[in-house]
């Protein structure tokens, strides 16, 4: 089952169709349940090995149109103190002025500027990603993971979704030489989100 419709618009216009009542049921406004949910990344430390983490409090909004991807949106903003990757004095320095200055800068968002889909339960959502006060371009490849309800009533929908970016791109530039050669922490950073919606009454 496709959250959107998986005929594109001309040829939905040509055929007349009408979008599946399944897929027009979904339609509406949902919350991102934290406590189901996962904003992960991973870097390569050192050349040789990768280190992961998330961040722990975030909050999340989603409007999903099962009849034209291209009205649905995302918004995201994560708490940047809330980070952990499993080690405090790790945790504390990508808190700090060499990394995420989150005094300074507490908040990462993410605000959707495009939504489309490729096919099957494959789409993708291109928006504005803000770290440290700069604002670039972010593409998520995403894949719906089916909607159910649960035992408390509460209308769930779900979600895989990936991403590449350069971190000097928004001014995460902190690094270390090896003396082997390469530094120590790698520019190129994995995200990766496991979604959790609940649609709102």
């Amino acid at each position: 089952m496709s959250i959107f419709s998986r005929n594109d618009a001309k040829t939905a216009a040509a055929t007349g169709a009408a979008a599946s009542p399944e897929l027009a049921a979904l339609t509406g406004d949902y919350t991102i349940d934290p406590a189901h949910s996962t904003i992960g990344f991973v870097a390569r430390h050192a050349m040789v090995t990768n280190v992961k983490g998330s961040f722990q409090d975030f909050t999340g909004t989603l409007h999903l149109d099962g009849t034209d991807p291209s009205r649905s949106t995302a918004s995201l903003d994560v708490v940047m103190d809330s980070i952990e990757t499993g080690n405090a004095d790790r945790d504390g320095h990508l808190r700090s002025a060499d990394f995420f200055k989150a005094d300074e800068f507490p908040t990462m968002t993410f605000r959707s500027t495009k939504a489309e889909a490729l096919g099957g339960d494959d789409y993708r959502i291109t928006g504005d990603l803000t770290i440290l006060g700069t604002t670039r371009p972010l593409v998520i490849g995403l894949e719906f993971n089916g909607a159910a309800k649960d035992p408390f009533g509460n209308e769930r929908v779900g979600f895989e979704g990936k991403a590449e970016i350069l971190r000097s791109e928004w001014g995460l530039t902190w690094n270390a030489a090896l003396e082997t050669g390469g530094v120590l922490v790698s520019d190129k950073i994995k995200l990766n989100f496991d979604i959790s919606a609940i649609r709102n009454a």
